[in-house]
């Protein structure tokens, strides 16, 4: 059975298209800053783990999490946690110890390796930020004023998971 698309006004195509192009662009961004990592990184010789556990270290910061917790807290966005927590306890980036009430659940914090990689993406980070305010391109009223849209949208994603219009 297929459903046609709604017939759209001249309003309602222009959101069409402005909402798609978001789309697009958050997915490209995502993209971007890994690859913007992954040279950061390569540039400083770091070259055994990659930019998506990279910036798990620098999601999970000072904080103690289980596996299960990375994603309800938004700390990580990908399929393959387990693979990437594994390889970053392996290289000493990450200790992880198993709960003694629920021997199931496996608590992780950085190690002092995880804390300077942590740090270098901080210190990244601010550079851009610094950046983009000295050229004029986003202010932090600007931010903010994006960071709302943002969490207004994934506000509205989450409630469409939960069968909640």
């Amino acid at each position: 059975m297929r459903i046609d698309a709604p017939v759209l006004d001249g309003t309602h195509k222009a959101l069409m298209a402005g909402y798609l192009d978001n789309l697009a662009l958050v997915e490209r961004l995502h993209r971007l800053l890994l690859d913007v990592i992954k040279d950061e990184f390569e540039r400083l010789g770091i070259l055994e783990i990659n930019s998506v556990q990279a910036l798990l270290l620098f999601n999970i910061g000072e904080n103690e999490v289980t596996a299960g917790e990375l994603k309800t807290r938004g700390y990580y966005q990908g399929s393959n946690v387990s693979y990437n927590l594994k390889k970053l306890v392996e290289l000493g980036y990450m200790h992880h110890q198993r709960s003694e009430i629920d021997r199931r659940s496996v608590r992780v914090r950085l190690t002092e390796k995880g804390r300077r990689v942590r740090g270098l993406l901080a210190d990244l980070f601010a550079r851009h930020a610094e950046g983009l305010m000295k050229r004029g391109m986003v202010d932090a009223e600007g931010m903010e004023a994006m960071n709302q849209t943002l969490k207004r949208i994934e506000r509205y994603w989450s409630d469409q998971i939960r069968y909640i219009y």
